[in-house]
């Protein structure tokens, strides 16, 4: 998931050892079993090989949306979004869109005239099929700019433009 669910995320053997509490050699054996089967690729600066999800990777988008899959994320997008109004982007941010798992999903909406009290109503609903928080903002084309600009590339996934 860390590599898969946004593209944007890369990563180094000893940040993988902390975020996953696991072994260094175990996380290298992975991380190199991945790098052999062409799904990761990687680039080194200074003394670090960073590894990064290979795009390029007959299977990327499929992996990408088994994913989505899931953790439910396809279901709010079906659910949720398409019945609130003029929604021109949703964006998912936060730990999720790190690739790291969370019990809160954090997604930004972009719009005009969104129905809030639609998007609570619903909201609930795919918690319980999902069986994660839902945490999320509405916002327009103006100010969603300023809010991203908080976020580095690897904590933000665009999941919807219109």
């Amino acid at each position: 998931m860390k590599f898969f669910l946004n593209s944007n995320s890369s990563s180094y053997l000893r940040s993988l050892e902390n975020e996953f509490g696991e072994s260094s050699n175990a996380i290298r054996v992975e991380l190199n079993r991945f790098e052999q089967a062409n799904l990761l690729s990687s680039s080194t600066r200074g003394n670090r090989k960073y590894f990064r999800a290979n795009k390029d990777h007959p299977l990327f988008h499929d992996i990408h949306n088994l994913l989505l899959k899931h953790i439910g994320i396809d279901q709010v997008i079906e659910k949720v979004v398409h019945k609130l109004g003029d929604v021109q982007a949703v964006y998912l941010v936060g730990d999720f869109a790190k690739g790291s798992d969370s019990s809160i999903i954090d997604l930004l909406f972009v719009g005009k005239d969104i129905d809030k009290e639609y998007l609570a109503r619903l909201t609930d609903k795919c918690e319980k099929l999902i069986q994660h928080k839902i945490r999320y903002l509405v916002f327009d084309n103006k100010t969603i700019k300023d809010f991203l600009k908080e976020y580095s590339p690897e904590e933000i996934l665009l999941l919807l433009k219109q």
